[in-house]
């Protein structure tokens, strides 16, 4: 349970900053308690479609995967990002991304953050 409080956190600090950097992403609220609590939810949002749906798009895209050398894996990133956005606007929450190229940029910085802040946060249960 611990471990997937931790990636949770690092998911919703990795789109904070995804946030923070891109216009074209954005997370409205009220008031910064709202905007936390949104973070959050569309974190948990996030980290569900990682773990559901992306490694059936990996399966899949396997021969893409050896044919670009691993590059289709930033596409793949990007759509899980956008079926999030989409996602988030059925549940009513305010996070929006914007377009596929902001969505392949916005899953890039998102990689990084998310691998930095697990690098530094602990992971064991």
């Amino acid at each position: 349970m611990k471990n997937f409080l931790v990636k949770t956190i690092a998911n919703a600090g990795a789109l904070a900053v995804a946030v923070w950097i891109l216009d074209k992403i954005t997370l409205t609220g009220d008031s910064t308690g709202k905007e936390i609590g949104t973070l959050l939810l569309v974190a948990l949002i996030f980290g569900l479609v990682n773990f559901l749906v992306k490694p059936i798009v990996k399966v899949l895209t396997f021969p893409l995967f050896i044919l670009t050398l691993g590059l289709i894996t930033l596409v793949i990133n990007a759509l899980m990002l956008l079926l999030t956005s989409w996602l988030a606007d059925k549940l009513d929450l305010s996070f929006h991304v914007e377009g596929f190229w902001t969505a392949v940029l916005g899953g890039l910085i998102i990689s990084v953050v998310s691998w930095a802040l697990n690098v530094v946060l602990p992971d064991k249960d």
